[in-house]
């Protein structure tokens, strides 16, 4: 999401920073880099006290739903961490916004759920809740933006979507779960035109907003389309692989969205699927001629 969303930012504004915990290349550009581990307080006022940066979007952090308890401590520092720091010190500093970028994932007690699914869930909700009172306290621009299941160009290939992709593209079969469970799944082009709108849409601090279609579609419905779109003849293990125990399946509530950002999703679930695959396969296209 993070590369998508500087790269629609980088045309429209005058100057767009945009840090990790590696050494980027400065390929020049709009975008300056910035080599900061937001885990560390004094390290995140240092970067401010440069930057005074006035809109703020928080997309750092170690993303896996994987329920192992490895991922305990990474979640909790590169999330939970991150989040609090970067939010005392917007408070501390001033800002004109600060977008949390939420999750699917985090726990709704409102829908009667009292267990995160993950480490990645628990930490993703505790951030969200310390942003809900960062605003109602101190007064911080917050507002908080849950993509649901986010496809397209350029994810990580361990994701379902472009492991599936990739392993039909290559004529072998993937190997997956039961393929029952379902999602809301949002093109990537979507969620940055929604981002983007809570940067400019003004009077809508303290406010949460999902970003989906609105629609659940099983795994194994989307990896069947994958499979008619590739034209692979190689089929599709399911229930090579368990399925998670407390994944819960949500729609989101677009509603709000669309009422007070003006938002709502463009791309269907097909053309967005054939839009990656087309990546994909140019991808390995072009692999396959610089060998």
């Amino acid at each position: 999401m993070g590369s998508h969303l500087c790269r629609h930012l980088s045309p429209k504004t005058g100057e767009v920073h945009a840090i990790s915990r590696t050494q980027q290349s400065h390929s020049g550009g709009d975008i300056r880099w910035w080599q900061v581990d937001l885990d560390d307080l004094g390290a995140v006022r240092n970067l401010f006290s440069k930057v005074k940066p006035d809109i703020i979007f928080h997309l750092s952090g170690l993303v896996t739903a994987g329920q192992s308890q490895e991922f305990v401590l990474p979640t909790f520092h590169s999330l939970l961490t991150s989040t609090v720091n970067l939010l005392t010190v917007a408070t501390e500093v001033g800002c004109a916004r600060l977008i949390l970028i939420g999750s699917l994932n985090e726990l709704m007690p409102e829908l009667g759920e009292s267990i995160p699914s993950s480490p990645y869930a628990a930490a993703k909700w505790a951030g969200s809740a310390y942003g809900r009172m960062f605003h109602a306290l101190y007064r911080t621009p917050v507002v908080i933006v849950r993509p649901f299941m986010t496809y397209g160009p350029g994810q990580d290939v361990r994701k379902l979507i472009p492991h599936v992709i990739l392993s039909l593209l290559e004529g072998k079969s993937p190997k997956l779960s039961s393929g029952k469970w379902e999602a809301d799944w949002i093109y990537i082009d979507d969620v940055i035109e929604g981002f983007i709108d809570t940067a400019l849409v003004p009077n809508i601090e303290g406010d949460t907003f999902d970003l989906g279609s609105g629609v659940l579609a099983s795994v194994r419905e989307v990896v069947e389309r994958l499979v008619e779109i590739v034209g692979c003849s190689a089929p599709p293990l399911f229930g090579a692989l368990p399925d998670r125990v407390l994944e819960p399946a949500r729609k989101a509530e677009i509603g709000r969205a669309f009422e007070k950002l003006g938002w709502k999703p463009k791309v269907s679930l097909g053309s967005g699927l054939q839009q990656t695959v087309e990546w994909y396969r140019a991808q390995l296209s072009t692999s396959s001629m610089n060998r």
